[in-house]
């Protein structure tokens, strides 16, 4: 492990062989895909796909060690095809001296554009390189087809409490070679703290430890006290627990601020959500059930907006996207609010659970035999526009035990209002 204490301890322990990976047993135990690619030393281009800290970058340093082949590796933020074909010409030089394959591994690879991805093509396909592409991303969306059927998607799972632990604990084991001659004491419930406050990642869990040893240290102690993983905590407030309290919170904070009608709450909760790590999709599907739950005819258009956000989303990702984002927030914010979409469910589905699978009327089934017809299917129907204004008086739909059920009762808001006073124009004929 490097001593050198100006390098984040994220990095000064990361492990270099298989044996020392923590989690992702999925790929990595006995039966999995990866362990079994790497004793073979048959290594395809991948695209490793997780959320952050879950250990892909660690990971393809490891697959290339296991193997014994080169490994280069880029950042999609910070390099561009120039760099890339000079990495490739080097990988193909080394194969022909040296028998070696190497591993161009590409970090973020989600943020190359379609030219760039283009550009990986042809070195993958004559296997001049063995790719593998990291990214927070769905592939699927940020991953162009033509690189993606030529890679292998395996999906990296966010990191267990006890994996964290585990993590934690070998530092601590391990003091003096990653702190130096000072030992500090660290107990149990720390730890549990640290790994609770992780959140599943584990440059998070290892940058919090850092943070609360270094509290300590300011202080000249040696002994972890709660309080200064409290003070560390606190240095590092974006920590958002996506399975915990503060996740349920800040999401029912967001909803309630825009079924309260108050752009501002709801834009300042969905930034937090955002900036805390939250994954923007869950968020925007969160505003398409708002927009059927608690707008819902009040506003037609604004379910037609919450779903072209999304499509919009796929199209742009980050961080441009968060302008339909913010667009879809506040419209909905500011939308007239009705919920008869839930409540009409609500009592449709008592009703039936309640009755069971009723008798549909004979006038309303399919008839498309001879043999139906006989017995009477689709008898009796009436076809609405033949009739002035398109509607039947006092025609009947629901089964015969449900005849007078209500369940739709649309309010006075927004076009709900038109609704409500053209179901009773034509319902008036009924009289």
């Amino acid at each position: 492990m490097d001593k050198n204490r100006k390098v984040p301890l994220a990095q000064r322990v990361r492990p270099e062989v298989l044996s020392d990976f923590v989690g992702q047993q999925h790929l990595l135990g006995d039966n999995g895909f990866l362990k079994r690619a790497i004793a073979a030393k048959n290594i395809p281009s991948m695209i490793l796909w997780g959320p952050p800290g879950s250990g892909k970058t660690t990971l393809a340093g490891i697959i290339a060690r296991e193997v014994g082949y080169g490994f280069e590796s880029i950042s999609a933020v910070l390099f561009g095809v120039k760099e890339i074909k000079g990495l490739v010409e080097k990988a193909i030089e080394t194969e022909r001296l040296f028998g070696k394959k190497t591993i161009l591994f590409v970090d973020e690879i989600h943020h190359f554009n379609k030219s760039q991805q283009d550009a990986l093509l042809p070195y993958v396909e004559r296997g001049d390189v063995i790719l593998i592409g990291a990214t927070t991303e769905n592939p699927s969306f940020s991953i162009n087809s033509a690189l993606l059927s030529r890679c292998r998607v395996l999906v990296l799972n966010s990191l267990s409490e006890d994996d964290l632990k585990k993590i934690i604990n070998r530092v601590i084991a391990n003091q003096k070679d990653v702190f130096g001659r000072i030992i500090f004491e660290i107990d149990d419930k720390i730890v549990s703290m640290i790994t609770r406050y992780s959140f599943g990642d584990a440059r998070r869990a290892l940058n919090l430890l850092e943070a609360t040893i270094t509290v300590a240290s300011s202080e000249n102690r040696t002994e972890i006290k709660e309080e200064d993983f409290q003070k560390a905590l606190l240095d590092k407030i974006h920590l958002y627990d996506k399975k915990g309290d503060e996740h349920y919170n800040v999401v029912s904070a967001f909803i309630k601020s825009m079924r309260g009608s108050d752009p501002d709450a709801a834009v300042y909760y969905m930034v937090r959500m955002l900036e805390s790590g939250e994954d923007p999709l869950f968020i925007i599907r969160r505003m398409i059930i708002f927009a059927a739950e608690d707008i819902g005819n009040a506003d037609p258009q604004a379910l037609v907006l919450a779903t072209s956000t999304l499509i919009a989303f796929q199209h742009i990702g980050m961080p441009e996207g968060v302008l339909p984002m913010t667009e879809c927030a506040i419209y909905l914010s500011c939308a007239p609010k009705s919920n008869t979409s839930l409540t009409s469910y609500v009592k449709a589905r008592k009703d039936f659970l309640e009755h069971g699978p009723l008798e549909i009327p004979l006038k309303l089934r399919n008839a498309p035999t001879a043999l139906m017809k006989s017995l009477g299917y689709s008898s009796g129907y009436k076809y609405p526009h033949n009739f002035d204004g398109n509607y039947i008086p006092n025609e009947v739909y629901l089964p015969d035990k449900l005849a007078k059920r209500r369940y739709y009762e649309p309010t006075e808001n927004g076009f709900e209002k038109v609704i409500k006073e053209r179901l009773l124009r034509i319902k008036k004929r009924d009289d």
